[in-house]
């Protein structure tokens, strides 16, 4: 397995824990019994789990589909079934895999495809396993999250972000932020220069192992690290109610991941800013 399969493999099975925390807290009182299939745990105890009886069932791909070949998951008793961020699961390798669970799956189950982009890919899979699906699209031009204000800063030099990041951390009352760049290196580089000028940041990329990154997460959740510094890949990965600043360093190479990037300020309906650095460069 690929450093980068690796780390896309830990991603979503931090997604499928943050998702399954919050079905839990939903039927609490409802008597509902939520697991999570994810990678990296004991195949044993999901199945002795599962075969007890569970009401939903919160996966990664490989785990879910793991899941239903042992028939500790039987498709038979399936009623509904989700695929989140489905444009970023298609376009990172797990095509097949999520084919393959499609495919055992019983032909009347209600599907449901949710993703912030709608790509070819996506599209295929209402064709292929869906029947006369309802298509709820947003027009590119009103693609935006509200409640997020929006700035952008001109910054004319690479050269110059520096100073004006370490200005605005300096005159702004924060409570919680994420600083975005477009490379590992970058976000070592990023992290060294702020924390030589006595800023207290945390940060996270794909050259960490998975438990270093669980490690910096609980950290920043529980608001004990108030700045993160991290890269494109964990844009979806970060859901901390808290982060009401956004600074894109580096403005996204995918027009798509601006919003996801952004997206991880003003959560649960929170107010959130987003501030972008501009560069002479990034205006051709």
């Amino acid at each position: 397995m690929g450093l980068q399969e690796n780390l896309l493999r830990g991603i979503y099975a931090y997604g499928a824990q943050q998702i399954e925390k919050v079905m839990r807290a939903l039927g609490d009182y409802l008597g509902v019994k939520v697991h999570a299939c994810v990678g990296g745990t004991s195949v044993r105890e999901d199945q002795r789990i599962l075969q007890s009886g569970v009401h939903v069932v919160v996966g990664t791909p490989g785990r879910v589909f793991d899941m239903l070949r042992r028939q500790s998951l039987r498709p038979d008793y399936i009623k509904m079934f989700v695929l989140d961020e489905a444009d970023e699961m298609l376009s990172r390798g797990f095509k097949d895999q999520i084919y393959d669970i499609f495919q055992q799956l019983p032909a009347k189950i209600q599907v449901g495809v949710f993703s912030a982009t709608m790509p070819p890919e996506a599209l295929e899979i209402t064709r292929k396993f869906m029947n006369k699906p309802v298509r709820i699209l947003v027009k590119r031009d009103e693609l935006t999250l509200e409640g997020i204000k929006q700035f952008y800063v001109n910054v004319e030099k690479e050269e110059w972000k520096l100073e004006t990041l370490c200005d605005l951390y300096e005159t702004l009352a924060i409570t919680q932020s994420v600083i975005f760049v477009n490379t590992r290196r970058k976000v070592d580089w990023l992290t060294d220069k702020m924390r030589s000028r006595d800023h207290t940041v945390s940060a996270t990329h794909g050259d960490m192992d998975q438990n270093t990154r669980d490690i910096i997460m609980r950290e920043f959740r529980s608001g004990s690290s108030r700045v993160l510094i991290t890269t494109d890949l964990l844009a979806r990965g970060i859901d901390v109610q808290q982060v009401s600043l956004v600074i894109n360093y580096d403005l996204p190479t995918q027009p798509e991941n601006y919003l996801h990037r952004i997206g991880r300020s003003g959560r649960f309906g929170r107010k959130g800013v987003a501030i972008n650095f501009v560069t002479r460069d990034d205006e051709r």
